[in-house]
């Protein structure tokens, strides 16, 4: 690797951390449900981060620049997902202490919905990410690629740091006991905070 795709390497890196911190709660709730696939969660991540990458080429190559206040506006995604969440919560909660094998079998056939899930709140919460990789991309096209790959590995890395935070011994069971109360919470509180971003909209 020459010293110039090792310093876009090293930017990539940089850059995908400090724009996903708040991701890896996201993840670690995601991976404490029981009802979701692993792999889901994965190919959701790596949906939504392609999504992204793919917006971001493009702005940057067109030089278009994206206004924050209707970035903002993907926020009704994970505020709807949260509060579908919530309504199925409370209405299954009997019928899953009752029947745990049928809520299973219903977790395998919903592969695709839980990866589509997972990459519609990747992409609702992506207005910071796409309001770097844009001038990012736009500043080195050429580079674009080496950015694209220190991504896809900083996202294997992200899921596995999400799905250790849940195996834990020490916070595991907590996680996974509170997962499935926690992620419509968390989904609710992501979209409220994501749309405040939209008031810029209205005045």
């Amino acid at each position: 690797m020459s010293g110039a795709a090792a310093s876009a390497a090293g930017i990539g890196v940089v850059v995908y951390a400090s724009t996903n911190i708040d991701d890896l709660l996201i993840l670690a709730v995601f991976f404490a449900d029981p009802r979701v696939h692993v792999a889901a969660v994965i190919a959701g991540r790596f949906i939504g981060l392609a999504a992204l990458v793919l917006a971001s080429a493009a702005a940057a190559l067109l030089a278009l620049a994206i206004p924050p206040g209707w970035i903002a506006l993907l926020g009704l995604v994970p505020l709807f997902l949260g509060l579908r969440a919530l309504r199925a919560l409370r209405a299954g909660r009997d019928e899953d202490e009752r029947a745990p094998a049928n809520l299973d079998a219903k977790g395998r056939n919903g592969f695709a919905a839980q990866a589509f899930t997972v990459a519609g709140v990747t992409l609702a919460n992506g207005g910071d990410n796409l309001g770097v990789y844009i001038p990012l991309f736009a500043t080195a096209p050429a580079a674009i690629p080496v950015y694209v790959a220190a991504f896809a590995v900083m996202t294997l890395a992200w899921c596995a740091l999400g799905y250790l935070l849940v195996n834990n011994p020490l916070v595991g069971d907590q996680v996974r006991r509170y997962g499935a109360v926690a992620l419509p919470i968390v989904l609710i509180a992501l979209g409220v905070y994501i749309l405040s971003g939209a008031i810029a909209l209205v005045r």
